[in-house]
């Protein structure tokens, strides 16, 4: 089908349109030998990507019995801005996938539970923040990050109807968030969450590669025409 101005496409950042757990997961090492610890290596940090700053952080600390949880946040804000956010490629077709979004007339935002003002930058840094009509992210102190919220948000704010609305991201907060706001939800496999958490999330349908990401959207939104109150 055909995409036109009423459709309007939420995506996740991280995960979805770039590969930036390299960056954060460097960031989190940096922080983890400022307070006087040595990195353990054998430790998956894949899962860091997409819960919100407050939450990982604790998490992660409480490994190495430390609850320096907001100390740990000032410290990583810095090393992530410094250098890690720099270290956020495109994912191979993203662009392509927004260029031909933007020009069939799509709206298109971001919702992502990283700080508004890093996730801008990181658009810029990657030519791409001319082709979305809005952000939605944490404030600068990483609070106001969950997903069902930032959502919302883009909804009321930008006068969107949820049958008209596609969110697409990584990770169950991506699916939950927008089934909260009763958006439907594509769960993409390129990032870090798995088909498993996907799918127990209830995502409508699954993606695993962006060069099919195009087909998949057209998909969902003739579905939702075809059953406007499923």
């Amino acid at each position: 089908m055909l995409l036109h101005k009423n459709h309007t496409v939420l995506f996740d950042l991280d995960g979805t349109i770039v590969r930036s757990r390299d960056g954060i997961v460097e960031s989190i090492y940096a922080v983890l030998r400022d307070l006087g610890h040595e990195p353990d290596m054998s430790v998956d940090l894949t899962w860091v990507v997409g819960p919100p700053l407050e939450e990982l952080i604790a998490h992660i600390l409480a490994h190495y019995g430390d609850d320096r949880v907001h100390e740990a946040m000032a410290l990583y804000r810095k090393h992530y801005e410094s250098e890690g956010m720099h270290k956020s490629p495109v994912f191979d077709h993203m662009r392509n996938v927004i260029e031909t979004l933007s020009a069939e007339g799509v709206r298109l935002f971001v919702a992502t539970s990283k700080p508004r003002h890093l996730a801008r930058k990181i658009l810029h840094l990657r030519n791409l923040v001319q082709y979305f009509d809005g952000l939605s992210g944490a404030r600068a102190d990483d609070s106001g990050a969950e997903k069902p919220e930032l959502i919302a948000a883009v909804l009321r704010e930008h006068d969107i109807r949820r049958e008209d609305a596609l969110m697409i991201g990584d990770r169950r907060f991506d699916i939950s968030g927008a089934h909260a706001n009763h958006v439907r939800a594509l769960g993409v496999l390129w990032g870090y969450g798995t088909r498993e958490e996907l799918t127990q999330a209830g995502a409508d349908a699954l993606v695993s590669q962006p060069s099919e990401l195009l087909d998949a959207i057209r998909q969902q939104f003739a579905a939702a025409e075809a059953h406007p109150h499923a």
